[in-house]
């Protein structure tokens, strides 16, 4: 019986009006029932057969009405039952007893060795008893038929008597038995399905917060950077606005042009939170095949941002002398769904306008890596600048890029800031360098971040090219 099957019995023979519970009690009924009729007939029977041996009425029938009853535990021990009527078999008693014993026999679990062994005995004793008194009654008669024909009707007596019982019984307990696994197989399927349905449950809630994850750590890379680009030169604005309007001048239309922008990707960006194909917010769709990512809305948005400044073609496409975006993601970028290492060069450009003192070092030959490489090692050097300029305004940064053969290597190294910088007083949310190791340690690469002895800051990154590999 499996743990459900037991649960709901445990539960019926707890209730008084449960199925179990008038199930059993129309078992109770029907034994009780068929063991008093089987004693009435054993008691005549028994008295009976104490007239022909010369017994005690009495004693016959004190006999007969114990092995009559005895039907009454013919569910708990059919063996028993079964093994009483074939010891009353000599003195034609328990017909009924005989005939409903071999049948609980059958239909119970007994093996069936167990089972043919007792019905073949069964088979025996009544073609013996009944072949001695077709004997006994024909000489009596003064008629002396052939051994043959008494046999063969002796035969016929004894298989009406065994075999449909038998049969019956074994067919019952076949049906009772594919019921009983039917049932397992469906309460299995039942619980199967609950699993199955905790474990989507389950990894909806993994997906729903993996989604919110990426949604924050993206907002968080494209939005803060521009908006601590701002916040540095509205901080040079203000130190130069009366010695250099020029500058200042210059300044702020950077300013401007940024907070735009940067406007621009956070309503692009809460656009696709909010609805999405078919009016379905994507965070609740993590089961969607290749959702539409937010860098790639945020590049997008970047895009148009430049097209409404003025900002020429020519400046934002990669590999034209002097092309350099506002916000230093290159054209490129918007066809491959993100940023890519070919806007490194905007992206230091961007600090060095802001006046920190950056050095780009490339070793190896340039290539091409997966989109997710590429744009997992454009963030790492965009939050280390933004870091830079937050932490360590004044400070001089090196970024270097090593390409190999089946990884790139990032590092972004700065000194102690001098003093001499305009602190902006950039807030810190500490989500910076979290948000860099989720990014490198999900696709099996390696992250370092910590001082430096000379009192500054580094941050490493050693990425695998999924390409490659």
């Amino acid at each position: 019986m499996t743990a459900t099957g037991a649960i709901v019995e445990e539960g019926a023979r707890g209730a008084p009006s449960g199925p179990w519970w008038w199930a059993r009690r129309r078992s109770m009924v029907l034994d009780v029932a068929l063991a008093l009729v089987s004693a009435l007939e054993c008691l005549l029977e028994g008295v009976s057969f104490a007239h022909e041996v010369g017994m005690p009425a009495v004693l016959g029938g004190l006999i007969g009405v114990p092995v009559g009853a005895a039907l009454v535990v013919r569910r708990r021990w059919p063996v028993a039952v079964v093994l009483i009527s074939i010891a009353t078999t000599p003195a034609e008693m328990g017909f009924l007893l005989g005939i409903v014993g071999l049948y609980s026999l059958a239909a119970s679990e007994v093996p069936r060795r167990i089972i043919v062994v007792l019905s073949a005995a069964s088979l025996l004793g009544t073609l013996v008893v009944a072949v001695a008194r077709f004997h006994q009654d024909m000489a009596q008669d003064g008629y002396h038929p052939g051994w043959w024909s008494m046999l063969a009707i002796s035969l016929l007596l004894a298989l009406g008597l065994t075999a449909p019982p038998v049969l019956m019984g074994l067919y019952v307990g076949a049906r009772r038995r594919l019921v009983e696994s039917l049932r397992e197989r469906a309460d299995g399927l039942e619980r199967e399905l609950s699993l199955l349905a905790e474990r989507a449950e389950e990894r909806a809630v993994w997906a729903r917060n993996e989604e919110r994850t990426r949604i924050a750590r993206e907002m968080h890379d494209v939005v803060a950077h521009r908006v601590s680009l701002m916040v540095v030169h509205a901080a040079a604005l203000q130190a130069v606005a009366l010695k250099d309007p020029e500058k200042a001048s210059r300044n702020a239309g950077l300013v401007g042009d940024m907070g735009r922008q940067a406007l621009t990707e956070l309503r692009e960006m809460l656009g696709v939170l909010r609805t999405s194909q078919g009016g379905t917010p994507v965070a609740e769709r993590p089961g969607e095949a290749e959702p539409q990512r937010l860098a790639e809305v945020a590049v997008a948005a970047s895009a148009r941002a430049r097209a409404a400044s003025g900002v020429p073609v020519s400046s934002v496409v990669p590999g034209v002398p002097g092309a350099q975006g506002v916000l230093g993601v290159p054209v490129a970028a918007v066809v491959d769904g993100g940023p890519t290492l070919e806007g490194l060069e905007d992206l230091v450009g961007q600090s060095r306008e802001a006046g920190m003192a950056v050095e780009l070092s490339v070793e190896g030959e340039g290539r091409s890596y997966a989109p997710g490489v590429e744009r997992t090692a454009y963030r790492v050097v965009q939050e280390a600048l933004t870091n830079v300029h937050k932490h360590a305004p004044g400070a001089k940064a090196v970024v270097r890029l090593a390409h190999r053969d089946a990884e790139v290597a990032l590092q972004v190294e700065n000194g102690p800031s001098d003093g001499a910088g305009t602190d902006a007083g950039l807030p810190s949310g500490g989500n910076g360098l979290v948000g860099m190791r989720e990014r490198v340690t999900a696709l099996g690469g390696v992250f370092v971040s910590g001082p430096t002895d000379a009192g500054g800051f580094r941050v490493s990154a050693v990425i695998p090219d999924a390409a490659a590999a």
